[in-house]
């Protein structure tokens, strides 16, 4: 199959005509080869507008998820980004193409060490993947710039608002009334955090000590 041409209609019609406009978000998700993080079985659906199954009950979210919470984080090259569930790795990839480093934790040891695996033989060398609870986030190496979160929490997580860097910018999906709502929470002065709500999605809950 012609991965990069399915990768390049993904950009145009997922992506762009439905909105999200940062080019560098655009360039990053046009040249991770999304294909390489799913199973093989699944790999000619790699680009469906969908997500997909990828084993431990965990998926790869849908393409334009992934864009909406990298645009949403407002990144611009220079940050520490901390993201929570890894999965395949493979938006830690697109993250790692618009940050100046990524840590990302995974807590199902195969999915980490999997993920691993596969951002190395990409040669990808500013992404750090850590096996662990990420609920709580990785205070050690905070404050951060920004914080990705890929599992619905019933609340924004208190440990990971704290490791925001003035200004930083938490996304994360936060089930409430039945759905499950990608809101960006930014921190303004001191504990004061401004919220916007991007919109309804889907994802499988935030297991650990500050989720479910």
């Amino acid at each position: 199959m012609d991965f990069a041409k399915q990768r390049a209609r993904m950009v145009e019609r997922q992506l762009r005509r439905r909105g999200i406009a940062d080019e560098r978000v655009l360039e990053a998700m046009g040249a991770v080869p999304r294909e390489l993080f799913v199973p093989e079985r699944a790999r000619s659906r790699a680009y469906a507008d969908g997500a997909l199954q990828i084993g431990h009950d965990q998926t790869i979210s849908q393409p334009w998820i992934v864009a909406a919470i990298c645009e949403a984080l407002e990144l611009t090259g220079s940050e520490r980004v901390l993201e929570v569930g890894t999965g395949s790795g493979y938006s830690a990839c697109v993250l790692a193409r618009v940050a100046r480093a990524v840590v990302t934790v995974e807590r199902v040891a195969e999915l980490a060490a999997s993920a691993r695996r596969q951002i190395a033989s990409l040669g990808v060398e500013n992404v750090e993947v850590i096996e662990g609870d990420g609920s709580a986030g990785v205070a050690e190496r905070g404050p951060f710039e920004a914080i990705a979160v890929h599992a619905t929490a019933p609340a924004p997580p208190p440990g990971l608002l704290a490791q925001l860097a003035p200004s930083g910018r938490l996304v994360v999906p936060i089930a409430q009334d039945g759905v499950d709502m990608l809101t960006v929470f930014r921190r303004a002065d001191g504990e004061d955090f401004q919220r916007r709500v991007i919109g309804p999605c889907r994802f499988v809950p935030l297991i650990g000590s500050e989720g479910f």
